[in-house]
């Protein structure tokens, strides 16, 4: 097996790993038990039903599910909300952000994430909600830009139903599916408002 110290590979390593080093200075054993764990983790992942259905996504485009691909899947499923491209470059690493907009790219086409707009000027993704099998609305903060997912109660996504096939009778619309976005302040910045 090469080791991906030698071979380029940009495993960047955290913590106290990060800081072991040999006397030359190189960290080539642990990029090499790094990448170890990352392989371990895509091939348990093979297993999970969310990756079946981006590989059969992409394959469907005669795409790979290369590892990038697998590790940014895998940093929105883990995420659990819409995530901007510095928070993937944050935890996917060694992933560069000519790749991920690349990769994302890709993605989107395969109906494997979407684009979510907050209120800032920061493109989101997240996992289509036919991937992950879970339908959700979102809230979003006008303060800071976070984005979290939102489950409706059923009552609420009857009504929002009910409402969306009669705008769709009464002006010759088809409506495919329907999105809620509610507009506020998190915590954070509730709090931050009020001690100013």
């Amino acid at each position: 097996m090469r080791d991906p110290a030698r071979s380029g590979c940009p495993v960047r390593l955290h913590g106290p790993v990060a800081a072991a080093r040999d006397g030359k200075g190189s960290v080539a054993v642990h990029r090499y038990a790094a990448a170890v764990v990352v392989r371990a983790a895509i091939r348990a992942a093979k297993d999970d039903p969310v990756h079946q259905e981006v590989a059969r996504r992409l394959a469907l485009l005669e795409q790979r599910y290369t590892s990038v691909r697998r590790s940014i899947v895998g940093a929105l499923e883990s995420l659990g909300r819409p995530a901007t491209i510095g928070e993937l470059l944050e935890v996917v690493p060694g992933l560069a952000a000519s790749s991920a907009y690349r990769n994302l790219t890709v993605l989107g086409r395969a109906g494997v994430v979407r684009r979510v707009h907050g209120t800032d000027d920061h493109g989101r993704f997240e996992l289509s909600e036919d991937v992950v099998g879970e339908h959700h609305h979102h809230a979003l903060c006008e303060g800071c830009g976070l984005v979290v997912d939102v489950h409706a109660s059923p009552a609420l996504e009857e009504a929002l139903a009910a409402t969306a096939r009669a705008i769709a009778e009464a002006n010759g619309f088809e409506v495919t599916e329907h999105r809620l976005e509610l507009v506020g302040r998190c915590a954070r910045c509730e709090y931050a408002a009020l001690v100013r």
